[in-house]
C-alpha cells in the first residue's frame, strides 16, 4: 500500500458511556499508520457522526510523551519475563502464606471486555479469591444492584431511541450537558421535534442541563429519595396508578407504598427545600404523561443510600406502568465506556460473569464447569472501599491496579495512600510513567491505550461496539489481557489462558452467556459466540439481548412484561428514605459536591495533554454563590483553604469562582486535577469512606467541609517551555497549579517568601544563555528570558494585599513561542505587564472548537443574536461539538434584550430560531 494512501479505521470513543463511534483517518501502512482526522462516525447508533470536545480532540492526545514503555521494577527498567515473573512469585507466596483472599485485583471501566473478562477468569477460578473490583464501583454499583432487586438481573430496559418519543425527559442527579454532550444533544434535538414534550431537571445546582428544563427542582442534596417516595404516594392519591400493569406484572407494591405514606407534597417540599407549587408541578407531570424516561446518574448512584434511590425511581415507572413502551423507563447513565462491559463478565466482586451469581451453587458450577478451571470464589469479595480499608489493615498482601487512578478517585485519599504503603506488593498497569498512583508502585507495567487497543466495549444502552487499534503498541507496551495472560501462563496456567487473538476471548465470554442458560438470564450472546477472527473484526455496534440466533438488536427490554424473576413480575422495593452521612455543623458547615468539568476526564492522563481541552477551565476552581463568597469576604480567583473531619494532612487549595446556579451553603469541585496537577489538589482526602451498605458505592456527592481565605504574601505566575525548568520553578514555592500548553507550561503559585528572595531563586535556575530582562517594583516583579527572539519563561510576581488572580491566557503565550516573534519592544513591554494581545482579552474562552471568547458572543447577542442558532450562524460557536451550547444560552439569557425584562426568557435559546 502507498504510504500516501488514507485508510479509515471505525472505532469507539474511550470516554463516556454514550459509547460514540469514531472515525479514524490515517495514512500509511498498517504497521505503520499515522492517524491525521478524527470524525464521528456518521452510521453509529450512539451518535450518528456528533462527537464531544473530547472526542474531537482524541488525536492530541495520543502522543508518546509521558508514555510509560517498558515494564519497571523498582523503579528501574527491566524485560516482561522478569516482571511477570517476579509477580507470579508474590502471588504464589502470597496465597500459600495467608490464602487466596490476601490477593485482589482492582480495575477499570477504561478496560475492554476482554481484559475484563481475562481479569476476571483469573482471580475467581483459577485464585479462588473474588477480590476483583472496580473504579465502576464508584460509577454505576448502585443502579446495578438497584436493577438487580427490582428486575432480577442487572437489566437496563430503555434505549437512545426512547429519547425521541417520549412525552417527559427526567434528569437527576445528571449534568449531562457536560458530562454526556453528545446525549445532552439528542435531547435538546428531540425537544425541538417534539415542542410538547416537557423536561424535568432534578439537580441542587443550576448547571447548564438545567437549560434546557421545563422545570428545574434544585433540591437540598441527597434528598432525591424523598421525592420520589413522594410522586409515589401522588400517583396512589390521585388514581393514577397501573392498577393492571401493578397486579398482573409486579409484587411488592403495597409494602412500598406503605413506606412512602408520609410523604405527601408538603412534607417532601420541606425535607427538599423546595416550594410546594415545584413539587406538585413536577407530580402532575410525571402522573398525566403518557410516556416518561428518568435518566439518572452519579447524583444518584454517589450516595450512602444510592440503591434506595435508585429503587425509588423505579418504583414509580413501576406503579404508573411506564416501563417496557417507547419513551419510558429508568435510564442509568454510565459514566465510563465500558462500565457495562465490565458488568457483563463480573467485574465487580459481588458478582459472577454472564450475569450469573456467586451465592448461587448452580451458577458457581456452571462458570468453574465453563473454564475448566481448578477451584472457583465461593462468596463475594471485597468492594472498592473496603478492598483498600482491608489493605491499610495488612489483610491484603498483593494488590494489582488496571487502568485506573484510586489515590485520585477513591473517597478518604489518607487511607488509601497507608493501604498502597501497606501493601507488600503493589502492581499497576497503565500507559503513563507517572501519576498518584503510580508513585506507590513496586512493579509498573506499560499498557496500550486508545489507539492501539483491540476489543469490544459495552455502551449505557447495552450496544456492543468494536474498539480497532490504528496503530501497533509503543515501545513495549502490552494489552492489559496479554499482560494477564504472561501471569497466568507463569502460574502454571497457560493451557487455559491461550489465546492467538482477542476475538477467541470474546467469542469464550459470548459462549460463557449462553452456557447452561436456558432462557433464565437476559444477557445472551450465543448468536455471537462463534465468530471467527474475520466475522470479529468486521462487527458492527449490535445491542443485546440478541434475536434468535441473528444479529437482530432488541431496543428495549419489558416489552413483553416479563422480568428476569422467578415468577417473572418485577419487584417493588419499600425504600427509607435517608440524609447523606457527612452532614454538616458549625465547624464544617459548607457542603460539597463534585463532578466533571466540561473539557475533562476522569484523572486527565489523556484530556491533560490536548491544551486545547485546558483553555475552557484553566485549572480546578471552588463554585460559590456569589452571596457566600461575600459572606465570606473571598473575591473572584482568591485561594480558599478547605477542611473536612476526616482529613487532617495536607488542606485542600483552590481558587474561588463565583456562580449564581449554586445553592447557598454549598460548593462544587471538579474531579480531575489532582496532586499531579498542584500541590494542594487532593479533593478525594475530603469525603469520607462512608458507602452505601448494599452496593458499596461511596458517598462522593456529599461532604461537609470550612473554608477560611488563604492568604499568602506573594503571588503570581509562572511559564516556562523546558518543563524540567518548569517542575525546579514550582519547588521554590509552597502552592502551585500548573496548566500546561502546547509549548509552555504555565502555573499559579503563592508562596510565603518575600518577593525578591522568590525571584532570586528562581535566576539559577534558568540557562545563563537566555537573554534576561526585569522589571521591578515595590510590589511586583516581571522577569522574562529569550532564547533567539523564543520564549524561554516569564514570571509574574505581587506583594499586593489583593489575592484576586485573574491569569496570563496559556493561548497567547504558546502563541508568542510558535512565532517566535519577541522581537520588538511593544511585545517585550507587553510580556512584563503581562498584558495580553487585543484577541486574548475578549474573556475566557466558550467555544474550543472555533476559539471563540465570551466578549464576542456577548457583542453578537447586543447586536440581535438572541438564540444559540443565531450564534452559530454569525460567530460558528456550537456549531461542531454541541459543547458549549449550554454556556451560550446562558450568555442570551444574560445579555439578549428580552432579559432585561425578566431573568428567563420567553423562549429557551437553545431551542429559539432552531428547526427540526
Amino acid at each position: 500500500m502507498p504510504s500516501s494512501q488514507t485508510t479509515l479505521v471505525q472505532t469507539t470513543c474511550p470516554y463516556c458511556g454514550v459509547g460514540c463511534g469514531v472515525d479514524v483517518s490515517c495514512q500509511g501502512e498498517a504497521l505503520n499508520r499515522t492517524p491525521v482526522k478524527v470524525t464521528g462516525t456518521p452510521e453509529h447508533p450512539a451518535n450518528y457522526g456528533r462527537l464531544c470536545i473530547k472526542g474531537t480532540h482524541l488525536l492530541e492526545t495520543n502522543s508518546l510523551h509521558g508514555r510509560l514503555l517498558q515494564p519497571h521494577v523498582g523503579g528501574r527498567a527491566t524485560t516482561w519475563d522478569q516482571a511477570t515473573g517476579k509477580i507470579a512469585d508474590k502471588i504464589n507466596q502470597v496465597i500459600s502464606q495467608h490464602g487466596p483472599d490476601a490477593v485482589a485485583f482492582y480495575v477499570s471501566g477504561q478496560l475492554l471486555t476482554e481484559d475484563y473478562y481475562i481479569a476476571n477468569k483469573l482471580i475467581k477460578g483459577f485464585l479462588g479469591s473474588a477480590n476483583i473490583d472496580t473504579n465502576s464501583r464508584l460509577c454505576m454499583s448502585s443502579a446495578v444492584a438497584a436493577y438487580k432487586r427490582a428486575f432480577g438481573e442487572d437489566l437496563v430496559p430503555c434505549c437512545y431511541e426512547d429519547i425521541e418519543c417520549t412525552d417527559l425527559l427526567i434528569l437527576t442527579g445528571s449534568n449531562a450537558a457536560w458530562a454526556h454532550p453528545v446525549l445532552f444533544q439528542r435531547m435538546s434535538r428531540a425537544r425541538l421535534k417534539n415542542p410538547a414534550m416537557k423536561v424535568v431537571v432534578i439537580d441542587p445546582r443550576a448547571t447548564e442541563t438545567a437549560d434546557l428544563a421545563t422545570l428545574h427542582l434544585p433540591l437540598k442534596p441527597g434528598t432525591d429519595a424523598y421525592l420520589f417516595n413522594g410522586l409515589l404516594h401522588y400517583l396512589f392519591t390521585n388514581d393514577l396508578l397501573d392498577e393492571r400493569f401493578i397486579s398482573e406484572h409486579t409484587n411488592g407494591f403495597n409494602e412500598a407504598l406503605a413506606s412512602a405514606r408520609d410523604w405527601n407534597p408538603d412534607s417532601v417540599a420541606k425535607v427538599c427545600n423546595l416550594s410546594l407549587a415545584q413539587v406538585n408541578q413536577f407530580y402532575r407531570l410525571f402522573g398525566k404523561s403518557q410516556s416518561a424516561i428518568t435518566f439518572f446518574s452519579m447524583g444518584i448512584n454517589q450516595s450512602n443510600s444510592g440503591v434506595d434511590k435508585a429503587n425509588a425511581i423505579i418504583n414509580c415507572h413501576l406503579a404508573s406502568g411506564k416501563i417496557g413502551a417507547p419513551g419510558s423507563g429508568p435510564f442509568s447513565i454510565t459514566g465510563q465506556p465500558n462500565a457495562m462491559g465490565g458488568r457483563e463478565v463480573g467485574g465487580l466482586a459481588n458478582m459472577l460473569a454472564a450475569h450469573m451469581d456467586i451465592e448461587n451453587p448452580a451458577h458457581r458450577e456452571a462458570v468453574q464447569t465453563y473454564w475448566q478451571s481448578p477451584t472457583l470464589c465461593t462468596k463475594p469479595g471485597l468492594k472498592a472501599v473496603d478492598m483498600f480499608s482491608q489493605m491499610a489493615a495488612g489483610k491484603i498482601k498483593f494488590v494489582w491496579i488496571m487502568a485506573t487512578n484510586p489515590v485520585v478517585s477513591m473517597p478518604d485519599r489518607r487511607q488509601v495512600e497507608k493501604a498502597l504503603q501497606q501493601c507488600e506488593m503493589v502492581v499497576v498497569s497503565d500507559m503513563v510513567s507517572s501519576n498518584d498512583t503510580l508513585a506507590y508502585a513496586d512493579i509498573a507495567l506499560p499498557a496500550t491505550g486508545w489507539s492501539e487497543k483491540n476489543g469490544t466495549v459495552t455502551n449505557s444502552e447495552r450496544r456492543i461496539s468494536r474498539q480497532r487499534g490504528i496503530m501497533p503498541p509503543p515501545g513495549e507496551a502490552r494489552h492489559d489481557w496479554q499482560a494477564l495472560c504472561n501471569v497466568a501462563a507463569k502460574l502454571g496456567y497457560g493451557d487455559r489462558f491461550d489465546y492467538n487473538h482477542v476475538s477467541e476471548i470474546f467469542a469464550e465470554h459470548a459462549g460463557l452467556s449462553a452456557y447452561k442458560n436456558n432462557g433464565q438470564r437476559l444477557f445472551n450472546l450465543a448468536g455471537l459466540s462463534s465468530l471467527n477472527r474475520a466475522q470479529y473484526d468486521r462487527l458492527a455496534p449490535i445491542q443485546w439481548p440478541l434475536g434468535q440466533g441473528d444479529a437482530a438488536g432488541s431496543p428495549r427490554l419489558f416489552g413483553n412484561r416479563q422480568f428476569a424473576t422467578a415468577d417473572g413480575k418485577a419487584r417493588f422495593v419499600a425504600i427509607t428514605a435517608r440524609l447523606p452521612t457527612q452532614q454538616t455543623c458549625d465547624r464544617y458547615p459548607y457542603i460539597l459536591n463534585s463532578g466533571r468539568s466540561r473539557d475533562q476526564w476522569h484523572t486527565m492522563t489523556r484530556t491533560g495533554k490536548a491544551s486545547a481541552l485546558l483553555n475552557h477551565a484553566a485549572m480546578a476552581t471552588l463554585a460559590m454563590h456569589p452571596q457566600d463568597m461575600l459572606d465570606s469576604g473571598v473575591s473572584e480567583g482568591e485561594l480558599v483553604t478547605l477542611q473536612s473531619a476526616g482529613n487532617t494532612g495536607n488542606p485542600v487549595i483552590l481558587p474561588v469562582a463565583a456562580q449564581s446556579g449554586q445553592r447557598r451553603g454549598e460548593c462544587f469541585a471538579p474531579i480531575h486535577w489532582s496532586a499531579t496537577w498542584g500541590s494542594h489538589i487532593t479533593l478525594g482526602a475530603l469525603y469520607s469512606s462512608a458507602t452505601d451498605p448494599i452496593s458499596g458505592q461511596p458517598e462522593t456527592k456529599h461532604g461537609a467541609v470550612s473554608l477560611v481565605k488563604t492568604r499568602y504574601p506573594v503571588h503570581g505566575q509562572i511559564v516556562f517551555s523546558d518543563p524540567i525548568v518548569f517542575d525546579k520553578v514550582t519547588k521554590q514555592v509552597e502552592y502551585w497549579a500548573k496548566q500546561p500548553g502546547q509549548y509552555v507550561q504555565s502555573a499559579r503559585v503563592a508562596c510565603h517568601k518575600n518577593m525578591h528572595e522568590l525571584a532570586q531563586s528562581v535566576m539559577p535556575l534558568v540557562p545563563p544563555t537566555a537573554t534576561y530582562i526585569s522589571r521591578f517594583t515595590e510590589s511586583s516583579c516581571s522577569m522574562l528570558w529569550l532564547q533567539d527572539n523564543q520564549l524561554v519563561g516569564v514570571v509574574w510576581l505581587s506583594a499586593q494585599t489583593a489575592q484576586s488572580y485573574a491569569p496570563i491566557p496559556l493561548e497567547w503565550l504558546d502563541a508568542i513561542y510558535d512565532d517566535c516573534t519577541v522581537t520588538n519592544t511593544g511585545r517585550i513591554n507587553n510580556l512584563l505587564n503581562g498584558i495580553a494581545d487585543a484577541e486574548f482579552l475578549q474573556g475566557p474562552l466558550v467555544c474550543s472548537c472555533f476559539k471563540v471568547r465570551q466578549q464576542r458572543i456577548v457583542t453578537a447577542i447586543e447586536q440581535g443574536c438572541n438564540s444559540v442558532t443565531a450564534l452559530g450562524s454569525t460567530l460558528q460557536c456550537g456549531t461542531n461539538c454541541g459543547s458549549c451550547k449550554g454556556e451560550l444560552a446562558r450568555l442570551v439569557n444574560r445579555h439578549s434584550r428580552h432579559s432585561e425584562a425578566s431573568t428567563t426568557p420567553t423562549v429557551n435559546p437553545i431551542l429559539a430560531g432552531e428547526s427540526a
